[in-house]
């Protein structure tokens, strides 16, 4: 049986980034993708920032395969014929590491993947490990079919679905109440057109969040990135509400794309890939036991995603993991111990950066951005009241609590709005 320092299950951002730090740091790593190669099996929403990449790989952005950086972000409620949006621009100019970047995962995937080979890694694509070697509660490596690869330290970074760490017990079977769906098109346009309905140039991108009709009401939203010659489209819905109505994703994506807002912006558009995804949204509370003898659990497999109802990051969250996993390993190697004690160090890293501290931040958002109101009422609102201010019938204008009152109607009280508003702020 074939022996490595550490073997890595899954070619992702948590995976790569664990397998390049310890391949620098000279350990013998095999990673093993499942994918024909690696980013073949995601479908990354499209945006992350800047500073942990430029950690793991300094200046980055000099090299790697982003599509434009993000210089506008927008937030939007729409109706089946509104849309009221916050557009932020800024023209500060921040060093390129704090920048946010707009990428295209199967593209990015495959630089990091090549970096880690650079790093002296081995990364085999189209290998899926079907279990782990487990000998008297101590996990010795993993198999491959009839294959078995031996190594004291296994980082699984095979995501949201990772049956390895549920078959050692580290985590219980999640609930469709625990997940969103999250379904995405690229859809190709000529760069000048992009460039012409966002008011972008250069290298200059847009990344757009919607909330309101485009899930039909049910908890979740939209999203549109511009790449340089596509725009990446899509939905992220609650999937138990998905399993309750039996609405479709694929149903509401078509929906999306024909709103009035979104239609002209995509208009002459080809949808060039189509792509589904599980994201798993209910942060510390679904997390995993992050490691135990032999093991460590990253990125989506140990459920390291943040939604705030604002942003939801999981790939700077994937990369932070994977290099404190490996930076974990190498101190094992040091000492010749990989037991869980040992191991724990890997959490309390998390609970020193910002990853552990981010989703105790907000650990009461998932449970808030439960509330249906969310997703129909107030995006009706808003717009409704846009409508009456910004529209007039030639009568006397009416103090705008009082249309806040008249649009608010029967659906709510002031008050449910006010407790809505408190709890807003004690979640976000």
């Amino acid at each position: 049986m074939e022996e490595f320092d550490a073997i890595v299950v899954g070619a992702g951002p948590a995976g790569c980034a664990a397998a390049y730090v310890m391949a620098k740091a000279g350990h013998n790593v095999l990673v093993l993708e499942r994918g024909k190669f690696p980013g073949a099996k995601n479908m990354w929403g499209g945006a992350f920032f800047g500073p942990v990449m430029n950690e793991l790989f300094p200046g980055f952005w000099e090299e790697a395969p982003f599509e434009r950086f993000v210089t506008r972000h927008a937030i939007s409620f729409l109706t089946e014929q509104d849309i009221l949006s916050i557009d932020y621009k800024s023209d500060v100019t921040e060093p390129a590491e704090k920048k946010g970047f707009i990428t295209l995962r199967a593209k990015f995937d495959k630089w990091m993947s090549q970096k880690v080979e650079q790093a002296g890694a081995i990364v085999a694509s189209g290998l899926a490990v079907d279990d782990l070697i487990v000998e008297g509660g101590v996990v010795k490596g993993v198999k491959v079919g009839d294959e078995q690869f031996a190594s004291n330290a296994v980082v699984l970074a095979d995501g949201v679905n990772s049956l390895l760490s549920e078959k050692i017990g580290l985590r219980k079977a999640y609930s469709p109440h625990d997940m969103k769906q999250g379904v995405k098109e690229i859809i190709r346009l000529p760069r000048e057109v992009i460039e012409d309905r966002f008011n972008i140039s250069g290298t200059a991108g847009v990344a757009m969040e919607f909330i309101g009709s485009c899930t039909r009401g049910l908890p979740g939203g939209g999203f549109m990135y511009t790449n340089l010659d596509s725009v990446s489209l899509g939905v992220v819905v609650q999937l138990s509400a998905l399993m309750d109505t039996q609405i479709k994703a694929s149903d509401l994506i078509e929906d999306f794309k024909n709103h009035p807002a979104i239609a002209q912006l995509i208009k002459g558009g080809q949808t060039a890939e189509y792509s589904a995804h599980l994201i798993p949204v209910s942060g510390l509370k679904m997390m995993p036991k992050l490691y135990d003898n032999g093991v460590l659990v990253t990125g989506d497999a140990a459920s390291l995603v943040l939604g705030t109802g604002l942003i939801l990051e999981g790939a700077n969250f994937a990369v932070a993991s994977g290099m404190a996993a490996a930076e974990t390993v190498i101190e094992a190697h040091r000492k010749e111990d990989f037991t869980r004690d040992e191991l724990s160090n890997y959490e309390k890293r998390l609970r020193e950066q910002f990853v552990l501290k981010d989703l105790q931040t907000f650990s009461r958002a998932p449970q808030f951005l439960e509330n249906e109101r969310i997703y129909q009422l107030y995006p009706e609102l808003a717009c409704s009241m846009a409508r009456k201010i910004f529209s007039s019938d030639g009568k006397p204008r009416e103090n705008t609590f009082k249309v806040l009152r008249k649009s608010l109607g029967k659906q709510a009280s002031m008050w449910k709005m006010a407790s809505d508003m408190i709890k807003a702020g004690r979640a976000l």
